[in-house]
C-alpha cells in the first residue's frame, strides 16, 4: 500500500482552497502544499487576519485557523511543492472557451495542460496525479499522454475526485459529503486517495469506478440540478399567466418522493462556476460525437435560465411605465447565491446590463461583494465602456444609500439580513409608487403590500 505523506495542490481557488483546508484539518500527519502564481491569492490566504481569506464560507476560517502552518501551507513555488509531493491535486481554473472551436461551449484546458506539463517537467519521482478540476470526459487521456511523452522516464497514474461543494456550504459538505467520486485504472493509486478520505468519511460513501464514468458523473450531477431549477422557472411563467402560485405548485410536487423537494424554487436563474460551464461542455460533447438530439435537449435548460434573467428585466421595465430611464433601482445581491462572494454567472450582472442598456441608474448593495468586482464583472461583457458603466452604476456599503431616494427595489441574492430590514421605513424613504420586484422570493407579498409597495414575485 502506497503511502502519501506530501500533497501539493496546483489552483489556490474555490475548490482547492476549501478541499486542501478540510483534508489538512483531517489528516493532520499529511503535508499539504497549495500553490498558485496569484501572489496576491497566497497573500490572502496567508494573513493572519482570517477574515481577510480570499474566499468566504462560512467556517472556513476555523478550519485553516486549525490546520495553516501544522500541515497546511500556500506558496507561490510551485516547482518545489511539486517535487516534494507523493500525490498532485490538480485544481485549476477550466473556463468555457472564448475563442476558436468550441467558442462559447467547450472547456478551455490550457491551464490543465500548462499545469501537466510543469508536472512532467519537475517531476523526479513517481506521482498520482488527481484531477480536481471539472473536465470534459477523456480528459484524462491527454493529461496521461503529455505527463508520459514528456516525463523523465516517471510513473505516473491519473485519478479523478471531481467535487461536488455548493457554495456558501462548501465546509460542511466536505465535512459530511453525500459521497466522495474516486475514478481510475490503478487500483494501489485508487486505495492511497480512498485512505486519505476515509480519515473522516465512511467507506460506504466512497464510490470508485472508471476514470470516465467519474469524470462524465460531475457534468451530469450538474445537469441534472440545473435542468430542474428550469423546470420549475419554465412553470414560474406559467403560473403567472393562469393564477397558479409556483410555491404551491412546488410544494405540492415536492412531497412526491419520487421527485423530492431540493432545487425546486422559482428563481431570477441560475448562476456560479458550474451548472452553465459543465452543461455547455456536455452539449459540446455530444455534438462533437454528433449526438444532436442529446446536445439541443441539454442546451435548452441553458436558454431557459437565459430566458428567466431577460424576462425578469422586462418585467421591471414595463411595470414601471416601460421606462427606467434616470430611474433609481436598488440592487440588493450581485452574488450568484448567498453566503459566498462568487459573482460567477451571477443573474444580478446580466439583469443589471439589460436595465444599464434603458439608462437606468442601479445602485448595488451587496454585504460580501467588493466594487472592483462588480465592475470588473460588467466590464467583462463588453456591453458599453468602463467609464459608462461606472457613470451609471453605483456601488455602496451601507443598504440605506441604495433604498433611499429609490424608485425601485430589485432582490438578486438571497442573503438573510435583506428579509431583517424594516420595510415600512424602506417604503418611507423611496419614491412613490415604491415597487419590489423580488427576484428571490425571500419576502413577504402580504406584508410588503400592506405597507403600499407595488411587489412583484417571480411564478406568482
Amino acid at each position: 500500500m502506497r503511502e502519501i505523506k506530501r500533497i501539493a495542490c496546483v489552483g489556490a481557488g474555490y475548490v482547492g482552497g476549501p478541499t486542501m483546508s478540510v483534508i489538512a484539518q483531517k489528516n493532520p500527519d499529511i503535508t499539504i502544499t497549495v500553490v498558485d502564481l496569484n501572489q496576491s491569492r497566497i497573500d490572502a490566504w496567508n494573513d493572519p487576519d482570517l477574515d481577510n481569506l480570499p474566499i468566504y464560507e462560512p467556517g472556513l476560517d476555523a478550519v485553516v485557523a486549525e490546520a495553516r502552518g501544522r500541515n497546511l501551507f500556500f506558496s507561490t513555488d510551485v516547482d518545489q511543492a511539486i517535487e516534494e509531493a507523493d500525490m498532485i491535486f490538480i485544481s485549476v481554473n477550466t473556463p468555457t472557451k472564448t475563442y476558436g472551436k468550441g467558442k462559447g461551449q467547450a472547456a478551455d484546458l490550457k491551464y490543465i495542460e500548462l499545469c501537466a506539463r510543469q508536472i512532467a517537467r519537475v517531476a523526479k519521482n513517481d506521482k498520482i496525479v488527481v484531477e480536481k478540476s471539472t473536465l470534459p470526459v477523456r480528459t484524462a487521456a491527454a493529461l496521461k499522454s503529455i505527463l508520459d511523452n514528456t516525463g523523465n522516464g516517471v510513473n505516473f497514474h491519473i485519478l479523478s475526485n471531481p467535487e461536488f461543494l455548493a457554495e456558501g456550504t462548501a465546509v460542511p459538505d466536505l465535512h459530511n459529503p453525500d459521497r466522495v467520486l474516486i475514478g481510475g485504472e490503478d487500483q494501489e493509486a485508487i486505495e492511497a486517495l480512498v485512505q486519505i478520505y476515509e480519515a473522516w468519511v465512511p467507506r460506504d460513501r466512497i464510490l470508485t469506478t472508471n476514470l470516465w464514468s467519474s469524470e462524465l458523473s460531475k457534468l451530469v450531477a450538474n445537469a441534472f440540478l440545473a435542468q430542474r431549477v428550469s423546470s420549475i422557472n419554465a412553470i414560474s411563467e406559467l403560473c403567472e399567466v393562469t393564477g397558479a402560485n409556483v410555491d404551491e405548485v412546488s410544494r405540492a410536487i415536492g412531497y412526491d418522493s419520487r421527485i423530492g423537494p431540493k432545487f425546486l424554487k422559482a428563481s431570477v436563474g441560475f448562476g456560479g462556476s458550474c451548472f452553465q460551464k459543465d452543461i455547455l461542455n456536455l452539449v459540446y460533447i455530444a455534438r462533437s460525437y454528433n449526438l444532436t438530439a442529446v446536445a439541443d435537449y441539454w442546451e435548452q435548460v441553458i436558454l431557459l435560465n437565459d430566458h428567466q434573467k431577460d424576462r425578469f428585466a422586462q418585467k421591471i421595465i414595463q411595470t414601471m411605465y416601460n421606462t427606467v430611464n434616470g430611474k433609481k433601482i436598488a440592487f440588493l445581491g450581485w452574488a450568484f447565491k448567498k453566503d459566498t462572494n462568487d459573482t460567477r454567472e451571477s443573474a444580478a450582472i446580466y439583469v443589471a446590463d439589460h436595465l444599464l442598456d434603458e439608462e437606468a441608474e442601479i445602485v448595488v448593495y451587496d454585504p460580501k461583494v467588493s466594487a472592483e468586482q462588480i465592475y470588473r464583472d460588467l466590464d467583462y461583457l463588453g456591453t458599453r465602456s468602463p467609464a459608462e458603466n461606472r457613470r451609471l452604476l453605483t456601488v455602496v456599503n451601507e443598504p440605506r444609500e441604495a433604498l433611499t431616494g429609490a424608485h425601485a427595489v430589485a432582490i438578486l441574492t438571497e442573503w438573510d439580513e435583506f428579509k431583517q430590514y424594516d420595510w415600512a421605513e424602506v417604503k418611507n424613504g423611496m419614491k412613490k409608487p415604491a415597487f419590489v420586484f423580488d427576484g428571490r422570493k425571500i419576502l413577504n407579498r402580504k406584508q410588503l403590500e400592506g405597507f403600499g409597495f407595488q411587489y412583484y414575485a417571480i411564478g406568482e
